[in-house]
């Protein structure tokens, strides 16, 4: 049954004064062209469309709200509001410290970071916030990072039992049936990030009382869990540079929280004998992919990031030598995955090194998890996708089974839309920062510096060469677009977009033309 046209709307309005022509052209007797055979038929088929094109309008206008309000833009709507609550809550001057004072570009972009779970500060919130403004901010982080990751993982476990996600009464159904139970699922999800990060609490308060307070532990383990990457110090953890348990309790939460529900619901399974989590005797296929992908990326970006600044000279004392440098590195290429925090100073770091960086940034970590990026298991299939192209091969085969052609097909749009977006935002930052819009001349960040911060904001990582608190309030404009844009994901907001938009009900003869 179509839905009613709302009172007073433009569909209801020309539905009336359809209906109202069509019945007055009814009862005319006589034909105006003088065919009365001709005339009633018209007049047959316009009594017939009286009835049927309101209610066939009816039935667009309700399709126009529900895709409004459909399951693919209730996400991207959703964050919006709760980034609009946060920065009037960090606008407020309850949430700065006595003498501190909050613009309000810099609270949307601070409650931005917060919910996107991205790091990024354009000050220092250790000196600025108050701890009704640090609490905030909390929560910010906890309902972006768990959020999102509830968000994704339901949507990931409706793509593998290929539920239609266009029907809203099948997800519905899904979702509430036996074979999927929402609330033991949601459960399943808060009881998971609460337990882990209250251990993560408990040891970086047991390890270091002092600065690891009972507040900064829950903030610190959140943040490392949820990959926000904030810290109560304004130098990040660069005073744990040389610490072997602090870098390792960060590293393993940032990673756990990066390699997705899905992930922590089998070894959870696995380790319980499956009394809890999925009752499974060995990993799936995506998560033995996501695991080895990760691994990989961090063992090699650990060891080319130590063997860089290992024969750089000059940099012993901002770097370490030795085994602390071999921990810095590898903190640092665990972490420049998809979590801000960092334990020297990123400008220290040679340009060779901070393009290894840019490279975990761009990958992130995993599909259905609270990491950014174009996540692990895309990488993997390019990277499948162009050896098979070099094997000469037609089908690529992953870990023992073969991958569908839309798989490939949308791992390559992700990547196009990612580089096409990082190339843009860069494009305007260097407009943005060089003072062209505004007529005045400025020597500007370096281009290294505007290509960082903008692969770390679309990677919804939060590491910095200290440009954020430099930007223009263009500047941050775009990095507030890049971090929502990274954290919701590109292809998600172009499925948003698009089921806005009318299908056609035609297609275009195709031709094919001559490529490369």
């Amino acid at each position: 049954m179509a839905p009613p046209v709302a009172p007073g709307s433009k569909l209801a309005e020309f539905g009336g004064i359809f209906a109202r022509q069509a019945a007055q052209g009814s009862a005319r007797k006589v034909c105006p062209q003088g065919v009365p055979s001709r005339c009633a038929c018209l007049v047959t088929h316009v009594r017939r469309y009286s009835i049927a094109i309101p209610a066939f309008l009816a039935y667009m206008d309700g399709m126009q709200r529900n895709r409004l309000l459909s399951p693919l833009t209730w996400p991207v709507l959703s964050f919006l509001v709760v980034i609009v609550v946060g920065a009037a809550l960090l606008y407020a001057p309850a949430s700065w410290q006595e003498g501190q004072n909050l613009s309000l570009i810099d609270a949307a972009f601070l409650s931005t970071s917060a919910v996107c779970v991205t790091g990024l500060t354009p000050v220092d919130i250790s000196t600025v916030l108050s701890p009704f403004g640090t609490a905030v901010l909390l929560l910010l982080m906890q309902l972006g990072g768990l959020g999102i990751m509830t968000y994704t993982s339901i949507v990931f476990l409706l793509w593998r039992n290929h539920v239609p996600f266009t029907s809203r009464e099948a997800v519905s159904q899904e979702l509430l049936g036996d074979s999927f139970n929402l609330k033991s699922f949601l459960l399943q999800v808060l009881a998971l990030v609460l337990s882990i990060e209250a251990v993560t609490a408990i040891l970086l308060y047991w390890h270091d009382p002092v600065f690891f307070y009972p507040f900064s532990a829950v903030f610190h383990a959140v943040s490392a869990f949820c990959n926000a990457g904030f810290s109560l110090s304004s130098n990040s953890l660069m005073s744990f540079r040389d610490d072997v348990v602090l870098n390792s309790i960060i590293a393993v939460s940032v990673f756990l929280g990066s390699i997705g529900f899905g992930v922590l619901r089998e070894a959870l399974g696995m380790a319980t004998g499956g009394r809890m989590g999925l009752p499974v005797r060995r990993f799936s296929r995506f998560s033995r992919l996501v695991l080895k992908t990760s691994a990989f990326l961090i063992i090699v970006g650990a060891v080319v990031g130590f063997a860089i600044e290992f024969w750089r000279v000059g940099n012993e004392h901002a770097l370490g030598e030795g085994f602390d440098l071999a921990l810095t590195a590898f903190f640092q290429a665990a972490v420049a995955r998809t979590a801000g925090f960092n334990t020297v100073n990123m400008s220290s770091l040679s340009e060779a090194t901070l393009l290894v960086l840019m490279a975990l940034m761009f990958v992130g970590g995993s599909p259905g998890s609270c990491a950014g990026g174009i996540k692990v298991v895309t990488f993997r299939v390019l990277v499948g996708y162009i050896a098979t192209q070099f094997r000469g091969e037609k089908q690529m085969v992953l870990e023992g089974r073969g991958v569908p052609r839309e798989n490939v097909s949308r791992a390559l749009t992700l990547f196009f839309f990612y580089s096409m977006l990082v190339g843009f935002s860069t494009f305007l930052l260097s407009i943005t920062e060089y003072g062209i819009l505004h007529g005045t001349k400025s020597a500007g960040p370096s281009f290294l510096r505007i290509l960082f911060e903008e692969v770390s904001a679309l990677g919804t990582v939060g590491l910095s060469m200290n440009l954020t608190p430099e930007l223009s309030s263009e500047g941050k404009g775009i990095i507030i677009f890049n971090m929502f844009a990274g954290r919701v994901g590109l292809l998600s907001l172009l499925m948003a977009v698009q089921s806005l938009q009318p299908r056609k009900a035609y297609t275009v003869a195709e031709a094919q033309l001559p490529i490369g």
